[in-house]
């Protein structure tokens, strides 16, 4: 017996349009590939690792056992061991180290209390966090929530293995983070939303969003002349590492902020497209663009503040700081590393935003050109036998 289906079935697109799909994709995963290979540094340029521990000292963990804020001092265990004294600064002791924190300590042998503070061991709150990040993802989203978690280790390691030592190497940053956000884009899209018509419109979305991305930001990093050099950090770099760009650097970072978010609107926005047209297959390309775009309007509202709270957020002890100071607003907004966040975020969210349409026309060119719904054929399959004649397979 033959059940037949509901118009409520996700459209599939026909052959000849996974053929064109496939063209338009295979030209970028080629040139992501030779990207990597030309742009992948060599051990000779890859600067030398910097020691962080001078030649006879090491890395202990302790357990706080006594704080002596008088004489800037803890009594510690040093890894199950025994009891030693180390040497506090005034910040540690303001940040509140208590009996029983566990701490980093670095030992200095020729002093004479030899144990020195470094910082607070984080590993197992942060760790904790992270498991219960992926046991929810994991119980709420199933199988694609496990695929989407190896899509985000595949990415972070990428820029752990490739995009930091060619920025440090001094491989043009422009390449270094186009290259990155594409195969990222491969590795997260394909991994958490499978192989088909639906994620490869995404991706379309996506790269033409990041490509805008990447003409505003290789603009306004040398339109509001964005050095990269506005904290200690910054300024330590190009000693450690004399051929890094540091305004390069900005700019790949501009690039890669917004990556997350843009693939986000982009995939939903061609699922919206998808959806609508498997309610309603009579629409046409106009109409579903149109309703499409109803709810990327709404995507926009939402996510425009979501990127400027986000950099806002990551920005907040710098904005105190500047907001103790005698100046116009207008000055704060546009100095320094807050004008960093400022360019960040206004060219992030022009991506996002033109990202929207630009996926919303692809998904309704595509789910409307030649698409076969699974109610389609099955009520096909019921109404003519095998042998009988063939259905239409235009939806």
């Amino acid at each position: 017996m033959t059940h037949a289906h509901g118009q409520g079935d996700a459209p599939r697109a026909g052959t000849r349009v996974r053929w064109v799909l496939a063209l338009c994709v295979l030209p970028i995963a080629v040139l992501t590939v030779v990207g990597l290979v030309a742009l992948w540094p060599s051990a000779e340029q890859r600067p030398e690792r910097i020691p962080t521990a001078a030649e006879g000292s090491s890395y202990v963990q302790a357990d706080v056992l006594r704080v002596l804020p008088e004489a800037r001092l803890l009594e510690v265990d040093v890894e199950g061991s025994g009891f030693a004294l180390a040497q506090v600064p005034p910040e540690a002791l303001a940040a509140g180290v208590a009996e029983g924190d566990r701490v980093l300590l670095l030992t200095i042998r020729s002093e004479e209390v030899p144990l020195v503070w470094v910082d607070f061991v984080r590993d197992a709150p942060i760790g904790l966090l992270a498991v219960a990040y992926a046991v929810l993802v994991v119980v709420v989203a199933r199988w694609r929530g496990v695929a989407a978690i190896v899509g985000l280790v595949v990415s972070l390691g990428l820029i752990a293995v490739f995009t930091l030592p060619a920025l440090l190497a001094g491989q043009p940053p422009l390449l270094v983070a186009l290259v990155t956000a594409s195969a990222a884009l491969f590795a997260t899209l394909y991994l958490a939303h499978g192989l088909n018509a639906r994620t490869t419109t995404a991706l379309l979305g996506t790269v033409l969003g990041v490509s805008l991305t990447a003409v505003l930001a290789s603009w306004s990093t040398r339109a509001a002349v964005l050095t990269g050099l506005t904290s200690e950090d910054a300024l330590l770099l190009p000693g450690l590492a004399p051929d890094v760009d540091m305004r390069g650097v900005v700019l790949c970072g501009i690039i890669l902020a917004g990556l997350g978010v843009l693939n986000d609107v982009t995939i939903t926005q061609a699922s919206a497209v998808w959806e609508l047209r498997a309610i309603a297959p009579g629409l046409g390309r106009w109409d579903l663009f149109r309703r499409g775009m109803r709810i990327g309007r709404d995507h926009i509202a939402s996510t425009v503040y979501t990127i400027a709270f986000a950099y806002v957020g990551a920005a907040l002890p710098i904005m105190l700081l500047i907001s103790l100071y005698d100046q116009p607003l207008t000055r704060t907004l546009t100095a320094g590393e807050i004008a960093e966040e400022v360019v960040r975020t206004l060219v992030g969210s022009i991506g996002l935003v033109a990202a929207i349409p630009l996926t919303t026309a692809i998904a309704a060119l595509v789910v409307t050109a030649g698409a076969v719904t699974t109610g389609a054929l099955t009520r096909g399959r019921a109404q003519h036998p095998p042998g009988g004649p063939a259905v239409p397979a235009d939806a």
